[in-house]
C-alpha cells in the first residue's frame, strides 16, 4: 500500500464517524417574501358621505319602496311619503313641499321609487343651496376671533382641531384657547391637536374663569400677529340659564379687546339629538349671536334630515358637516352633494 494512500478509518471510526467530514448541513431555505400589500386608495369624500349618510338614506328609502309598490299613485300613498318624511325629521314645510312635487301631474299613474327619490334629492337641494356657504376668513380682522359653542358632547374640541389643521394647511398662523376650563380632557385634547399642527394654545387652571381667558388668547393673538384664533368653550345645555350667562359675558369681554370680536361663533350640533337641535339653534342664537352652524356624528344616526329642518327654519349659513372622526371627515357643506346623498343615489345621477 502506497504511503500516500489515505488511511482507511477502523471500525470505531466507522461507527462514530470519525475520521470522515461530515456534510455541511443545508442552508435553511430563505423565507418567501410576503406578497405586497396595496394600500387601500383613499375613499372620496363623496364616498365617506354616502356611507356616513347611508342610515338616513336606508331608512328613507326603504319606506318610500314599501310605500310606492306596483300600484297607481293615490292621495294614501302621498300622506304616507309626508309621515316617512317627517319622522326621518327633515320637517313638515319640506315634507308638504315634496308630497306636492312628487303628486303634481302624477295621480292614477304608477310612479317608481327610483323618481320620488329623485324628487327628494332635487327639493332637499333647493332648500339647502341658499345656506350652504362658506366660512370666510377675513385677512382685514386680525386676528379673525372664532368662538365654537354648543352643547356637551356635540365634538366642539374635535371640530376646532379639524378646523385648525385645515387653515394651518392653508398657510394661515392660528392660535388656539381652551375656554372649557371645566375638563380637564378637552385642554389636553386641544394641546394634543396644538402640538400636531403647530398651534400654540392658550389655557389655564382647570376651573379658571372662561371670560379671563377669554380676554388673554385676543390680547396674545393680537400681540402675536395670529391670523386665526379659535376657542372652545365649555358644554352647555340650552335651558341652563347661568351657563348661558356665562356665555353671554365670555361675548361680551371679547369685545372690550376688540369690538368686532367674535368674528364667527360657530354653533356646532351633534345630528344625532334630531328635533332638540331646532332649540338649540334658536337659543344659542340668541345668547352667542351665532353666525354659523357644523353638523357633527352624521354617520352615527338615522336623522340626518334634522339638517334640511334647521335650514327651512333658520336660514342660518351652514358650513360644515362630518361624517367621522378623522381629520378628513370634516368638509365643506355642499348643498347637491347631501340632497343626493340623504337620498340614497349616485352622485352620477345629479350630472
Amino acid at each position: 500500500m502506497s504511503n500516500d494512500e489515505p488511511k482507511k478509518p477502523g471500525l470505531f471510526g466507522r461507527l462514530f464517524g470519525a475520521g470522515t467530514s461530515a456534510p455541511a448541513p443545508a442552508p435553511p431555505e430563505a423565507p418567501a417574501a410576503p406578497e405586497p400589500i396595496e394600500a387601500p386608495a383613499p375613499r372620496s369624500w363623496w364616498h365617506r358621505l354616502k356611507q356616513g349618510l347611508a342610515r338616513s338614506s336606508s331608512s328613507i328609502g326603504q319606506g318610500i319602496s314599501d310605500v310606492f309598490t306596483k300600484r297607481k299613485l293615490d292621495a294614501a300613498m302621498l300622506d304616507d311619503l309626508e309621515d316617512i318624511l317627517i319622522q326621518a325629521d327633515l320637517g313638515v314645510a319640506t315634507a308638504t313641499r315634496i308630497r306636492d312635487a312628487v303628486g303634481k301631474g302624477r295621480y292614477d299613474k304608477q310612479i317608481e321609487p327610483e323618481e320620488v327619490k329623485t324628487i327628494l334629492a332635487q327639493e332637499v337641494e333647493k332648500v339647502l343651496t341658499p345656506i350652504a356657504r362658506p366660512l370666510v376668513i377675513e385677512a382685514a380682522q386680525k386676528p379673525f376671533v372664532i368662538l365654537v359653542v354648543g352643547v356637551n358632547g356635540s365634538g366642539k374640541t374635535t371640530t376646532i382641531g379639524k378646523l385648525a389643521s385645515q387653515l394651518v394647511a392653508d398657510g394661515k398662523s392660528v392660535m388656539l384657547a381652551a375656554g372649557d376650563t371645566f375638563r380637564a380632557a378637552a385642554v389636553a385634547q386641544l394641546k394634543i391637536w396644538g402640538e400636531r399642527i403647530g398651534a400654540p394654545v392658550i389655557a389655564r387652571d382647570e376651573g379658571a374663569d372662561a371670560a379671563g381667558l377669554a380676554f388673554d388668547a385676543v390680547t396674545q393673538a393680537k400681540a402675536q400677529g395670529a391670523d386665526v384664533l379659535l376657542m372652545d368653550t365649555a358644554g352647555r345645555l340650552q335651558n341652563r340659564t347661568e351657563l348661558m350667562a356665562e356665555l353671554e359675558k365670555i361675548v361680551r369681554v371679547m369685545k372690550k379687546v376688540d369690538a368686532q370680536a367674535p368674528h364667527a361663533v360657530l354653533l356646532v350640533l351633534d345630528a344625532t339629538v334630531g328635533q332638540n337641535a331646532l332649540s338649540q339653534v334658536e337659543i344659542f342664537g340668541k345668547v352667542a349671536g351665532v353666525t354659523g352652524l357644523v353638523m357633527t356624528k352624521l354617520d352615527g344616526t338615522a336623522r340626518g334630515g334634522i339638517l334640511v329642518a334647521i335650514a327651512e327654519k333658520f336660514a342660518l349659513p351652514v358650513h360644515y358637516i362630518g361624517v367621522g372622526e378623522g381629520r378628513e371627515d370634516l368638509e365643506p357643506f355642499e348643498a347637491r352633494d347631501f340632497a343626493y346623498a340623504i337620498a340614497g343615489l349616485d352622485r352620477q345621477d345629479t350630472e
